[in-house]
């Protein structure tokens, strides 16, 4: 078959799927939970070894801008098989081509080195050495390439546009990971760097970083300014489904920060006490974050000693408890204040495979702690980097998670 075949065969069946009616009792129920209206507990799966079970070896369009809606398609047809409660939407997003490329957000290169393969690690590589090398940054801006986003756009929505809907994402590219400060921070300084410069260099180190909260909110007001924030630029790591926030659509546009959700975290800094996450880290993003209707926090790091400081975010809504945190003492401090998204370690409950027994113990212990807390229970498969080939396995692992949750009063 021809690229354009493969994409509009993938296309009906996703098209199939977005239309299934539970796709809607899925939106109200996200929005009564994040509401925090509902405490039925909730199952997301975020990743979920698709690089692996989805490698270039099992994509078939020839063309590599096909390739990768084939392959988004691919996996979004796949998620909906293991019956989490992952919403698909009835539309694809192409995000626009900014200028300068996003790559170069803060005029130097802003990545991180070299990898090994599709799903090898990666190092720090980076370009801001020293007091002096903040001058070659520059103060970034929202603009986008509209020639070659429009040259993109068609081939996409002629191709498959009339079975799905493509979004056009015109919204900020300092937004989410780009926007958080702590990522760019770290792949501009580097990790090893920055935990120096907090003593070595500490003024340089807060005029670095106030300059990119400065140049993020830059972005995002001239975006809003622009008309191009729209409902899908709204990311919570998780369905961004709230009564306080607009409902992801495509192409609606116009919108304000305070009509979406934001999503925040500070990975980089957690082996950094509290004190000092809050002193080089947290007050420069609550400026960023409180734009927005509600506040999402946290993703890999362990957040136990820093829920306190957490409590100043004032549209904060959903904290992130990692397998590295402790959940008994992040229960008892989130409480039914905030949602608990909860994420087990992949690394023992599907990795080498599943051993239902063990999840099953796991689970219950562990959601019998969130139970006594009275906590609002969302349980989060995220970072499933491998499941040991078995395409099976992580329909298992939901439906372990969904009647553990039942059982624990979920």
């Amino acid at each position: 078959m021809s690229d354009r075949q493969i994409l509009r065969e993938l296309a009906r069946t996703y098209r199939e799927i977005a239309n299934d009616p539970i796709q809607d009792v899925r939106r109200d129920q996200w929005t009564r939970f994040h509401g925090m209206q509902d405490k039925q507990g909730r199952v997301y799966s975020m990743r979920f070894a698709a690089n692996e079970l989805f490698g270039p070896e099992c994509l078939q369009c020839g063309d590599e801008f096909f390739r990768t809606f084939e392959k988004e398609l691919r996996v979004a047809i796949y998620h909906h098989s293991f019956g989490d409660e992952v919403i698909t939407e009835p539309y694809l997003t192409l995000d626009s081509v900014y200028d300068p490329p996003v790559g170069m957000r803060w005029g130097v290169p802003c990545d991180m080195g070299e990898r090994p393969g599709n799903t090898g690690a990666a190092h720090y590589n980076p370009t801001v050495n020293s007091e002096e090398d903040l001058d070659k940054l520059v103060v970034p801006r929202h603009r986008i390439n509209e020639a070659e986003t429009m040259l993109l756009y068609e081939k996409i929505n002629d191709a498959i546009g009339d079975l799905v809907p493509i979004d056009l994402n015109r919204g900020p590219d300092l937004l989410t990971w780009t926007g958080d400060i702590s990522t760019d921070l770290c792949k501009l300084h580097g990790l090893e760097q920055m935990l120096w410069s907090f003593y070595d260099e500490p003024e340089m180190l807060h005029r670095m970083i106030q300059f990119m909260a400065d140049g993020i909110e830059k972005v995002q007001k001239e975006a809003e300014d622009a008309g191009d924030i729209g409902a899908t630029d709204s990311y919570n790591q998780s369905m961004p489904y709230a009564p306080e926030t607009v409902r992801p659509r495509a192409n609606v546009r116009g919108l304000k920060r305070n009509q979406l959700w934001c999503f925040m975290s500070a990975q980089e800094f957690t082996m950094v006490g509290a004190d000092m996450f809050e002193e080089y880290m947290l007050r420069y993003q609550i400026p960023i974050m409180e734009k927005f209707a509600l506040s999402a926090y946290g993703c890999c790091e362990d957040l136990t000693q820093k829920i306190p400081l957490l409590r100043k975010i004032k549209n904060l809504r959903r904290i992130a408890v990692s397998p590295f945190a402790d959940l008994q003492k992040c229960a008892e401090q989130i409480g039914s204040e905030y949602i608990v998204s909860y994420r087990p370690n992949p690394a023992t409950f599907i990795a080498r495979g599943v051993d239902e027994d063990f999840v099953r113990r796991e689970l219950s212990k562990q959601l019998r702690i969130l139970k006594q807390n009275d906590c609002f229970v969302e349980v989060e498969y995220k970072d499933v980097e491998t499941v040991n080939h078995d395409p099976n396995a992580m329909g298992l692992l939901v439906r372990i998670t969904r009647e553990e949750l039942d059982k624990a009063g979920y």
